[in-house]
């Protein structure tokens, strides 16, 4: 039995895949399982799993039994033998020593899932600029209602047990089912752990899931809803939080107009103070979403989108 199960849900990811599945080849821990869970991809990414389940017996190759990313990673989950699972998606990538990190994290055994630090990058996981940070504590409810400190599902790892009391992902969810889902492990009692390291690369998309901001505010309308089942209500000070992320996420994924603008008035509106905490981001944030709408659209890529 494996240490660790790496669950990657694949949907026409052929572009991207031997990459991602060459970071977990470099992983400095080698004891784990790969269980890459082809989505109905119409493009080659299943012969390219195939081929590298021939030459990797670490390799599983699953064939999703219902549809989405959620499904997908339910279904990786039922068939993982390791005592710890983690997640990455089929375009991002892990930093070599993520499992060596989480092999830390996880021998304290209070401590029931894990995450690290994010960069987040176009073309080569080097070129990253932009960098998540993590909170000084376990995650809270009230904390995510803000802004997700996780940021991807490539970034939490977690016990086989926890996952399975959680229920797993909600499957009619594509857009904030990691949200929803950490609010419901928080909400049970879960200690998720951050770790001050950059574990996860993740590759920006302009057409990613992401990338729809109205699809993000409707997922995100569901974990409130989650939230409020255990006590928990989003404040103006939460919200205005949430917009900033909006707007970082709108300039990041390069969308046009005055749409990053609008969502940071928004957010200063509700809570200016809380808006520009830390002032780093809350008024680089401000800034960016004031000079976006008069440049050009690539060079708002080239400054934002790392």
């Amino acid at each position: 039995m494996p240490r660790f199960s790496i669950i990657v849900p694949c949907y026409q990811a052929a572009a991207t895949i031997a990459d991602t599945l060459a970071s977990l080849r470099a992983q400095t821990v080698t004891d784990w399982e790969a269980l890459c869970v082809d989505d109905g991809s119409t493009d080659a990414t299943y012969a390219l799993l195939r081929t590298a389940a021939a030459t990797d017996p670490r390799i599983r190759v699953l064939e999703n039994p219902g549809k989405g990313p959620s499904e997908a990673r339910n279904h990786g989950a039922t068939q993982a033998t390791a005592e710890i699972l983690a997640f990455c998606d089929a375009d991002d990538l892990w930093a070599p020593n993520k499992l060596a990190a989480l092999e830390s994290a996880f021998a304290d055994p209070a401590c029931d899932a894990a995450f690290g630090r994010v960069s987040f990058f176009e073309r080569r996981a080097e070129d990253a600029r932009s960098i998540s940070s993590v909170p000084a504590g376990p995650l809270s409810v009230p904390l995510l209602l803000g802004e997700n400190p996780v940021c991807t599902m490539s970034n939490i790892a977690l016990r086989a047990s926890v996952f399975a009391r959680s229920g797993g992902l909600r499957r009619e969810m594509v857009h904030n089912e990691d949200l929803e889902w950490l609010i419901r492990l928080v909400g049970m009692g879960a200690r998720i752990d951050p770790v001050d390291q950059t574990l996860v690369h993740y590759r920006v998309s302009t057409s990613g899931l992401s990338a729809d901001l109205e699809a993000m505010r409707a997922g995100r309308a569901m974990a409130l809803e989650s939230a409020a089942r255990f006590g928990f209500r989003a404040d103006a000070h939460a919200e205005a939080v949430h917009l900033r992320y909006l707007a970082r996420r709108a300039l990041r994924v390069g969308l046009g107009g005055t749409t990053a603008l609008g969502l940071a008035l928004r957010g200063l509106a509700l809570a200016p103070a809380r808006f520009l905490t830390p002032m780093h981001r809350g008024c680089g944030t401000l800034a960016g979403a004031l000079i976006a709408p008069a440049l050009p659209a690539p060079m708002r890529r080239a400054l934002f989108s790392r």
